[in-house]
């Protein structure tokens, strides 16, 4: 008996005909035909092309989620699942999320279709094995370049060594875009820094719709250097940030299960790849976001210590060695955050709400030292107690600051965007309440001017507006016998019930906004800190305070070692030499780790490669035999297009539909699920085959 085949998408979408959907306007939309080869702007193009033309009425996420508004969004999917091998395919759907969400043609439209293109590149993961889904989320945009082998070569020497010497190189700022553009360029800044910068030329002048072929108006290069992951988080795409099969990736980089860099080596490059214990240099840990944060705690935990112990001993006369080293941790401070800002980008540092509190400790920390300076230098007891003044405000940050890592919990990471949001709708209420307080002040100030100032006055409904209710009533007589009373009754109901009333239930209204969605706040928390943390362009990162140490001795030295490779090696090399107590620490660590832990338990995906084991535990290599999968009959498989994280373990085959794999939970299949939906495909078909030969044969 020959055995049935499954029909393509592409044959059931010609042969079904299927309902318009009122929500798209009654039109179908012709499915892009996206190649292989096909650039990153052509892919957003023809994407754009289709969801503009299925999505032409408001549409809410719900709606295009769950009703048959989503009908052409699932077509997509199949269609993209089945036929589309482009890696940049879900880099192109959140690009056109961000797209969308910044266009204000139509605000509505432009939601329902961003809405869209989220739905769709979350859906396309699900359809994937999850090597296959770490295989998209992580491509890189590559740029456009002739086909020259010794250009790219070229090229790819110029990234290397702009992104190696770009902690050492000046920030330049000019007064225009397009020098800064230029200057950033040359200095070897991050390319996630020029997206900042092309913002309004690709809201205002551009669309992905059409527009000039040079690439100089090419708004999509601006996402070149980024992966999807980083472009999900610039998109505000929390909903595909929070699905299950793009958190595995996200807490694989974070655990260091995936990392960017395996070596520190004149030649090493940056790719993702799974990390093998075997292979991999030791010192390649120093990059995993787990223990960059661990250590980031030690350093601020120190920089505390030495904060309390200059403020205690509070020496007028004289710089103590003990604030000499507050110094140079507030120094090794600045440079890392300066660092940090160059690496990540504008957008990914503002998006990190500590980053707010780094940088207005360095702003008194160097408040503090001009204003130390100054009154040492002078003699003026004065300027040396307000510059001791100015350092106690650095505890309001230095503090909560220290305590960041709760943010990494699920619990009190959620109450940050819910303070976040609270505060936002705080600052606009004010608005409204220092225009009603003016009002009255300029009111209350002139009618009782021969008996209050301005600063008294002032201070009078200061405290009425704070809940002092009876201190209006004391004084609105002595304002004005005539105008005071009626005028101090409306400002009391105005502040106390009226005002207050509808600040309170605001601000709920906002904590229950937010709070309802708190899972998706809290993991848009935690993957752009591991993003931030985790996709930096240099080899060697030097934690501080040692990267002071960096800055001294490398900055003079670009004088006598003009060779980058030299330079580089003198880098790691110091690198070396500096962090192997730290590196001795994670392996110790790791180790103790691993002994711990079950070794029949299973870790999940992001362990590295599975090995087969024997009944002793130990590990055999599988066979070349056993790395290749069969193709069945029945069965769709896509051929590996990434080397770099797909090295050490075969393809998974994924059949042709995924079954009952539920498209929105956000798990991607593992290969055990894909070749269980395999097996039940094929015990449906034959289970209906012999109903429908004993239906034949009841009827003869």
């Amino acid at each position: 008996m020959a055995p049935m085949r499954v029909k393509s998408f592409a044959q059931r979408h010609a042969e079904e005909p299927r309902t318009p959907s009122p929500f798209t306007g009654g039109a179908e939309g012709h499915l892009p035909e996206i190649n292989e080869d096909d650039v990153f702007r052509d892919v957003v193009k023809k994407l754009s092309e289709f969801i503009t033309e299925v999505v032409t009425l408001p549409s809410t996420f719900e709606q295009l989620r769950t009703t048959i508004a989503g009908d052409s969004l699932r077509d997509l999917v199949e269609h993209l699942s089945l036929e589309c091998t482009n890696p940049a395919i879900v880099n192109a759907l959140l690009a056109l999320k961000w797209h969308y969400n910044a266009s204000s043609e139509d605000k509505g439209l432009g939601e329902a279709r961003a809405s869209a293109c989220e739905i769709v590149a979350w859906r396309l993961l699900t359809r994937l094995s999850e090597r296959e889904a770490v295989d998209y989320c992580l491509y890189e945009i590559p740029a456009v370049t002739d086909d020259s082998t010794s250009e790219d070569d070229t090229n790819q020497q110029d990234e290397e060594r702009a992104t190696e010497t770009t902690a050492l190189l000046s920030q330049a700022w000019t007064n225009t875009a397009e020098n800064a553009r230029k200057v950033l360029e040359q200095t070897g800044t991050s390319r996630r820094s020029r997206l900042f910068q092309s913002i309004s030329r690709l809201t205002m002048s551009m669309t992905f719709d059409g527009g000039s072929d040079d690439e100089e108006d090419d708004p999509t290069s601006s996402f070149i250097g980024l992966n999807a992951l980083e472009i999900a988080a610039i998109a505000d795409a929390k909903r595909f940030l929070s699905q299950n099969v793009v958190q595995k990736i996200i807490t694989g980089i974070w655990n260091g299960d995936i990392v960017f860099w395996d070596s520190l080596s004149v030649h090493a490059e940056k790719k993702p790849r799974f990390y093998n214990a075997h292979t991999a240099d030791p010192f390649s840990r120093l990059r995993v976001p787990k223990y960059l944060k661990s250590f980031e705690v030690l350093f601020f935990a120190s920089f505390l210590a030495l904060y309390y112990s200059v403020l205690v001993e509070r020496n007028p006369t004289r710089i103590t060695p003990i604030e000499v080293l507050l110094y140079i941790w507030f120094g090794a401070f600045i440079y890392d955050e300066l660092s940090e800002w160059i690496d990540a980008g504008s957008i990914f540092y503002a998006a990190d709400v500590w980053n707010l509190f780094d940088v207005i400790m360095m702003s008194i920390g160097i408040m503090f030292a001009i204003m130390r300076i100054i009154g040492l230098s002078r003699n003026d007891r004065m300027i040396v107690d307000l510059a001791f003044d100015i350092l106690s405000l650095e505890a309001l940050f230095m503090v909560p600051r220290i305590c960041s890592i709760l943010s990494l919990s699920p619990y009190w990471g959620t109450l940050i965007p819910c303070l976040k949001e609270m505060g936002k709708d705080f600052i606009k209420f004010m608005v409204l309440v220092v225009i009603i307080y003016l009002g009255f002040l300029t009111t209350f100030s002139l009618v009782g001017r021969d008996r209050f100032s301005l600063p008294d006055m002032t201070m009078i409904l200061t405290k009425i507006f704070f809940g002092s209710s009876y201190v209006g009533f004391d004084h609105m007589k002595q304002i004005d016998p005539i105008f005071g009373p009626p005028l101090m009754l409306i400002f009391i109901t105005l502040s106390s019930i009226l005002l207050m009333g509808s600040l309170t239930g605001m601000l709920s209204n906002s904590f229950s906004r937010v709070i309802s969605h708190a899972r998706e706040e809290y993991l848009y928390v935690y993957s752009v800190y591991v993003l931030e943390a985790s996709t930096s362009n240099r080899l060697t990162h030097f934690y501080p305070p040692f990267n002071l140490l960096a800055l001294v001795i490398f900055r003079p030295l670009r004088i006598f070692l003009p060779s980058d490779n030299k330079f580089r090696a003198a880098r790691i090399l110091l690198l070396k030499a500096t962090h192997l107590p730290i590196v001795g620490a994670i392996m110790f660590y790791e180790l103790v780790r691993g002994k711990l832990k079950d070794p029949d338990e299973f870790a999940g995906f992001f362990k590295g490669p599975r090995q087969e084991t024997t009944t002793l535990g130990t590990p055999v290599r599988p066979s070349l035999k056993s790395q290749q999968p069969k193709r069945n009959s029945d069965t769709s498989y896509r051929r590996s297009r990434f080397t770099s994280v797909s090295d050490f373990s075969p393809r998974f085959v994924r059949p042709g539909r995924t079954g009952n794999v539920d498209e929105d939970t956000g798990e991607a299949p593992t290969d055990v699920e894909v070749r269980i939906a395999e097996l039940s495909s094929k015990i449906d078909k034959l289970t209906d085959l012999v109903v429908r030969l004993q239906a034949a044969n009841d009827t003869k």
